[in-house]
């Protein structure tokens, strides 16, 4: 008898070692996945963590020997979304949503170690597109683009882009009766007609925040270009205008040089 189906849940901070009680490890992810066998269903609701922890689950789905679902019910952020491509088939809740962006870090020191800090975040990055563009079929520099613009999805947007497979339905959903016809249940000309006007939505919402950001700086530059901070104004009018001959004389260049020093 095959083994029944198994559920596990990937909630909270991702990291390499426990801090906190909803910190979920590869260790404790492992011990739970290797409890028992059969067909997996991996809900994820995580804002993300350490990159190389999601690694290592990721690896974990991955290799595993039945099937693995995976159902995004809140948010998979950062390298929760790693993680989610691991499945044999993911599915959105309506409600969900998942974001991608370049990863970060923290370091210090002098020039030769930050060059270092940029080049391993460069080499990280590019592990993580392996991932999307294994599921997504999507290119590379597509995928960098949306990373680097920190591109949250919803569900549609999701599916649409190749995250996710599907969306997920409501349980327990009654299957509707097909009316009678020329019962009250069934559909009019008129109701006809107004589904040609209101067509249901299958719109979906993608969120860059370095869109939403340069959005702003283009409408404040429209409306605000022509004008200059008060004290870049004060200062010129202590600097004579320049001359509008090509060519000017030393006295009047020592002049302008005094009032710029002073």
């Amino acid at each position: 008898m095959a083994p029944e189906e198994r559920t596990l849940f990937l909630n909270g901070t991702i990291a390499e070692e426990s801090w906190f009680d909803d910190d979920v490890t590869p260790q404790l992810f492992k011990d739970e996945l290797n409890a028992g066998s059969g067909d997996i269903t991996v809900w994820i609701n995580s804002p993300g963590g350490d990159c190389v922890a999601a690694a290592q689950i990721y690896n974990m789905l991955s290799n595993y020997k039945g099937k693995v679902t995976v159902k995004i019910d809140g948010i998979a952020a950062s390298a929760a979304s790693v993680i989610a491509m691991a499945g044999d088939t993911v599915l959105v809740s309506p409600v969900s949503m998942l974001m991608i962006h370049n990863p970060a870090t923290i370091a210090w020191g002098d020039h030769a170690e930050m060059q270092k800090a940029i080049d391993m975040l460069s080499e990280v990055k590019e592990s993580i597109i392996n991932a999307y563009v294994l599921k997504t079929g999507l290119s590379r520099p597509k995928l960098s683009h949306l990373m680097d613009a920190e591109t949250w999805m919803d569900a549609n947007k999701a599916v649409e882009l190749g995250f996710a497979d599907g969306i997920m339905a409501r349980a327990k959903a009654e299957p509707e009766k097909e009316p009678e016809e020329g019962t009250e249940g069934g559909s009019s000309e008129e109701d006809r007609e107004e589904e040609k006007k209101f067509p249901p939505s299958t719109s979906s919402m993608l969120y860059s925040r370095r869109a939403v950001t340069n959005a702003l700086l283009n409408k404040l530059t429209a409306k605000y270009g022509g004008a200059k901070p008060k004290a870049d104004i004060q200062m010129q009018a202590q600097i004579p205008a320049p001359e509008t001959e090509t060519g000017r004389s030393v006295d009047a260049l020592m002049e302008r040089l005094n009032l710029l020093r002073h």
